[in-house]
Parts: structure tokens; C-alpha cells; sequence
């Protein structure tokens, strides 16, 4: 019979408390090992994405001058839709094969397309589909974070869970900062920078953030190689054996698990979550693009504000990880991602344009009250300055739509920052609670997928919306979708509990 290994109900951030006869326990110290190597995974996986996300635009228009913001789209959904490939063939990896395989697989992928995304501009043409290439690969490297999900689901207890995917999902929120922020910094080196002509490196603001990435993928290699071990216990804390542990010592884990798993709960945690991450994508995505337009800053004002911006979303997301990780045990799961869908909707409410203060245009002699389809290209003359700035001429939509405030952008982006990780821990907290005690791997690959296939609609999207129509149409889509999530949840509201709970061995 297996020792049974109490679980703390109040595990801290990063740090998880025990009783002193469990510090002494070595499965119990070394599973709690692993689960934070893979918080770091997390940590890194985030940091990898972010470290990149507000040059990405102005990167691409230096590579390529054929690139317009539509393409930008087609660029930030490329990691998303290799992202959506990868994780259910990782995850299925993951059931069956050690954890530390698919793990060391999938982050050599992925700094490896840090570096092809580092010598995007080399190639004399088509430098945009090499941009378009390097984050699809990187983005198929980031597949592994259904392996992530799963082990840490499968390594704790029913009780630990939701601390633990506080925690892990606060490690994202702090790589969600520093991304940001040492793109931020590296801005500072300057467009230019300076060449190694050893390798022919051209080193800049652009290019060194993604080897940075490089750097931090070599260290979570050898992490996942040194100390990562396989752990996996029932939803009462007790050790079982991992059936992807070896392959000779396989056993039955528990006859629980004949028990049969709610598809409709599977199906709606899985439109949910494509719903949060599909709003979060159309966020990050449209924020440099927008604040370019509405507020008439330059490339690298863009990147260096966005950056701080972001660095203080993902401080104020940490805050939100406690208070969610106290509100859950209190109200429980389901109230808490409810809410987060209300907050965020207020959220993209108050980014509608309104008023009559219309957007800066580009060219100088443009006046905000002129119609394009009367003017001669003659008069159109641009600015002196070699980086102009304001909202394009070719997006029509600019002449006649209200500005956005700064007020209200970053009254958005408070908003956003608050409902966003209440929901996307909480999405995928019920989600592993719902799977009960089998192996979680493919399920959770499938629901990277399904956040991932959001990712890669929701730039898309935006980009092409927003292109053609303006900020009022995409944002009023937006509100709508958030809606229709809000009267699914409240639909299937009773469904959503956890595998104990629905079969009578654990009161909620």
C-alpha cells in the first residue's frame, strides 16, 4: 500500500510548506523539485514569447518594406499555430514516454528559432516570410507547455492543485514582466547597434532580445536534465506509480480511473479557454499597432512604453494570482472565472472609441476633417521626419473614428490585467480538476491546442478587422464574444466540478 503524503492546503508562491515529518521525505521534497523546475519551464517558456512581442512590428517594417500590419497578424499567429501543432503530439509523448524527452526536444526547438529569428534580415528577399517562419518554430517549441500542465496536475493533490497552478501561472505572469522589460532595456542598444562579423551578426534592439531567449533555453535544458523527476500522486496525495515512468514496471494506477470523465465539461473548459486566450491574443497583438496610431508614437517609443506598460500588467497579474489563489478557497473555482469574464469585459468596453478628438494622420498637410476621396495625391506630401508617425493614411477608418484616450488605454489595460490571469488560471485549474486522476497529457494538449488555436485566430483577426474597419468594430466583436462565454459559463455552471466531486468521493 503506498504512504500516504499529506498535502498543505496553503501553498505560498514558489514556496510550499510541509509538515516536519514531510521535509524529511525525500519523494516528497524531490517531487516538489520538479514541479518548481517546471514552474521554471513556465517562467522561461513566457519570457521566450514576451521578450519579442512588443518589437515584433517595428523589427518586421525594418526587415521588410513590404510588410503591412495584416501580415503582422499572419507573424504573431505563426507561434500560436505551431504551438496548436505540437501540443497534442507532446502531450501524447508525455503519457508514455519520460517527461524529460519530449521536454528537452521541445526547448532546443525552440532556441534554435531564437537564433533564425535573430538573422531574419540576412537573406536578401522574403525577409518577412523568414520572420513568418522563425516564431511558427518557436511557437512549435513552446508546445511543451502541455507537458508542463499535465505534470504538475499529475503531481498534486486535489487540495495542492490550485496552489500550485496559482504558482505556476504567477511564474508566467513574472516572464510576462520580464519579457517586456529586458526588451525594454535592450531597447537602448539602439536600431543599429553593432555587427560580429565573425558570424555576421547585426547586434540591436531587435536582435538581441531573441538570444537572450537563446540563453535562457540552455539553462532549462540542463535544469530538466539535472533535477526533473517523475512524480505522480491520486487527487489525495498519495504516491502511485508514473505510467510513463519505464516502460517494464508499468501498473494498473487505480481503478478510479475506469470512471468515466465529463466530455461536456472537457468541451466547454476547452471553448472557455479558447475564448480567454483568443481575447488575451487580440490584446497583446493590437497594443503597439494601436497606441502607434492613436497616440503618434515612433517605433521605439512604441516598443519602450508598451514594454513598461506590459512589465506593470504582469506585477499587477502576481497580485491577482494571490488573491485568486485565497479566493477559490473561499468561493471556490467556477465564481472566480466568472468574474474574471465580467472584469475583462468592462475591459475592452471602455477601449470603444468615442468623442470628437480624431486620431493624428501621417502625412502633414492631412487634415483630420478632410476627405481623402476628394484630394489629388499632389497635395499629400510627407513628413520631413524619416520615422513618420500618427494613424496610416491608407486606413480610411482614421478619418472619421474617434481617437482613443491614453486615459483609456491604460484604464484597459488595468482591467485587462485583472480579469485576464483570473481567468487563465482558473480555466485551467477546473479543467485538470474535471480530468480526475488519469494521465493528462493529450487532454492537455488538446487544450494548449485549442488556447493556441485562439492565438492564432485572434492576431488574425484583429489585425484584418482593425485594418479595414477600425477599433470600434474589433473591440465591439470582442465585447460579444465575451458575452456569449459569460452565458455558456452560466449554462453549464453545475457541470463544472471536479472528477471526485462528480463521483461522490470528495465533498466540494
Amino acid at each position: 500500500m503506498p504512504q500516504i503524503v499529506d498535502s498543505d492546503d496553503t501553498t505560498p508562491l514558489l514556496r510550499d510548506d510541509a509538515s516536519s515529518n514531510d521535509s524529511q521525505d525525500e519523494d516528497y521534497k524531490s517531487r516538489w523539485r520538479s514541479i518548481r523546475v517546471m514552474y521554471f519551464t513556465m517562467f522561461l517558456s513566457s519570457v521566450g514569447f514576451t521578450i519579442v512581442i512588443t518589437s515584433l512590428w517595428p523589427y518586421l517594417q525594418k526587415i521588410d518594406d513590404s510588410a503591412n500590419a495584416s501580415f503582422l497578424g499572419w507573424v504573431v499567429a505563426a507561434y500560436s499555430l505551431g504551438q496548436m501543432v505540437a501540443s497534442p503530439i507532446f502531450g501524447l509523448w508525455s503519457n508514455h514516454r519520460p517527461r524529460r524527452e519530449p521536454l528537452v526536444c521541445s526547448i532546443f526547438i525552440n532556441l534554435s528559432a531564437n537564433i533564425y529569428y535573430a538573422y531574419a534580415y540576412l537573406p536578401r528577399t522574403n525577409n518577412k516570410f523568414h520572420m513568418l517562419m522563425s516564431r511558427a518554430c518557436v511557437g512549435f517549441g513552446a508546445g511543451n507547455v502541455a507537458v508542463v500542465r499535465s505534470y504538475v496536475a499529475g503531481a498534486t493533490s486535489l487540495k495542492e492543485r490550485t496552489n500550485a497552478m496559482a504558482n505556476m501561472s504567477a511564474c508566467q505572469a513574472l516572464g510576462f514582466i520580464l519579457g517586456p522589460a529586458l526588451q525594454a532595456c535592450l531597447s537602448f542598444v539602439g536600431e543599429h547597434g553593432f555587427t560580429v562579423k565573425i558570424i555576421d551578426l547585426q547586434l540591436n534592439m531587435y536582435t538581441a532580445p531573441a538570444l537572450l531567449a537563446t540563453v535562457f533555453g540552455l539553462i532549462n535544458i540542463l535544469l530538466v536534465l539535472l533535477v526533473l523527476k517523475e512524480h505522480r500522486v491520486d487527487d489525495h496525495g498519495r504516491h502511485i506509480q508514473a505510467i510513463n515512468y519505464t516502460s517494464e514496471d508499468r501498473v494498473d494506477i487505480n481503478e478510479e480511473t475506469e470512471e468515466t470523465i465529463d466530455q461536456v465539461a472537457v468541451l466547454t473548459s476547452n471553448v472557455l479557454f479558447f475564448v480567454i486566450m483568443f481575447i488575451f491574443a487580440v490584446f497583446e497583438t493590437i497594443a503597439t499597432p494601436l497606441s502607434m496610431d492613436m497616440f503618434a508614437w515612433t517605433r521605439k517609443d512604441a516598443v519602450l512604453y508598451n514594454g513598461i506598460i506590459i512589465c506593470c500588467i504582469g506585477f499587477e497579474s502576481i497580485l491577482v494570482f494571490l488573491v485568486v489563489k485565497v479566493a477559490s478557497q473561499r468561493v471556490g473555482d467556477r465564481p472566480v472565472l466568472l468574474v474574471g469574464l465580467a472584469i475583462i469585459f468592462c475591459g475592452f468596453f471602455i477601449l470603444l472609441p468615442w468623442g470628437n478628438h480624431y486620431p493624428k494622420i501621417q502625412w502633414a498637410d492631412l487634415k483630420n476633417n478632410s476627405l481623402v476621396s476628394e484630394m489629388s495625391k499632389a497635395v499629400i506630401v510627407s513628413n520631413s521626419s524619416s520615422d513618420p508617425t500618427g494613424c496610416p493614411f491608407e486606413q480610411t477608418w482614421c478619418q472619421y473614428t474617434p481617437a482613443i484616450h491614453l486615459a483609456q488605454y491604460i484604464t484597459s489595460d488595468i482591467l485587462i490585467g485583472v480579469g485576464y490571469p483570473a481567468c487563465n488560471v482558473m480555466s485551467y485549474t477546473l479543467y485538470s480538476k474535471i480530468l480526475g486522476p488519469k494521465p493528462q497529457g493529450v487532454y492537455m494538449g488538446w487544450l494548449t491546442a485549442s488556447g493556441s488555436g485562439a492565438r492564432t485566430l485572434g492576431p488574425v483577426f484583429v489585425s484584418q478587422v482593425y485594418t479595414l474597419l477600425g477599433p470600434r468594430w474589433a473591440f465591439s466583436l470582442i465585447c460579444g464574444m465575451v458575452v456569449g462565454a459569460i452565458i455558456l459559463l452560466s449554462a453549464v455552471y453545475h457541470k463544472l466540478i471536479a472528477f471526485s466531486v462528480r463521483h461522490g468521493r470528495t465533498v466540494e
